[in-house]
């Protein structure tokens, strides 16, 4: 099987794993208002499975130059504000186990997926720390693999907190921008 063929089998493979994770985690919060051990384990799961494959998707050599320092200034970036920001929101409502409160202070005035935005950074700064053409398919099948959990996400949040959270929505971007 040559690389092309196999590298788009693994995405679509991911991403039809994705979607069934999603839509099970979508369903708990419909049934329990909030996730059952075994999304939020499928959830991460899915988020492993899509790190686990970037040797598909990465190069082999390390980048050099301007392009090392960039690659490097976004994972480390990326990574600090995902730490600030699971941090910020405690550990349980990051894996959606507490949904006491609607977060919008501190990086949630910015974006309302600050821990989304801040990995995607650090993806897009793995795969530019080892180049390939390919790794642009890596960081489209996060930003599915994202996209999926956040249509489930604000589903429920819409449910649970009506019109507060639609003016939160109204007032923040979904990934980024500035506070209105």
């Amino acid at each position: 099987m040559n690389v092309v063929v196999l590298n788009i089998s693994v995405a679509g493979l991911v991403v039809m794993c994705a979607v069934a994770v999603f839509r099970r985690v979508a369903r708990d919060y419909e049934k329990f208002g909030q996730l059952t051990s075994l999304s939020t384990s499928l959830e991460i799961l899915i988020f492993v499975l899509q790190g686990v494959v970037s040797g598909l998707y990465l190069g082999t050599e390390l980048a050099s130059g301007w392009l090392w320092v960039l690659a490097v200034l976004c994972l480390v970036l990326g990574l600090t504000v995902l730490f600030v920001a699971m941090s910020g929101l405690g550990m349980r409502k990051s894996v959606g186990q507490d949904v006491s409160g609607l977060k919008d202070t501190g990086l949630y005035r910015y974006t309302r997926n600050p821990q989304i935005v801040a990995y995607g950074l650090a993806v897009i700064g793995f795969a530019l720390l080892l180049p390939s053409w390919w790794g642009l398919v890596w960081i489209g099948l996060y930003a599915v693999i994202a996209g999926l959990m956040v249509q489930a996400e604000e589903a429920h949040l819409h449910h649970i907190y009506g019109e507060a959270y639609g003016h939160y929505c109204a007032c923040v971007p979904r990934y980024v921008g500035l506070r209105r």
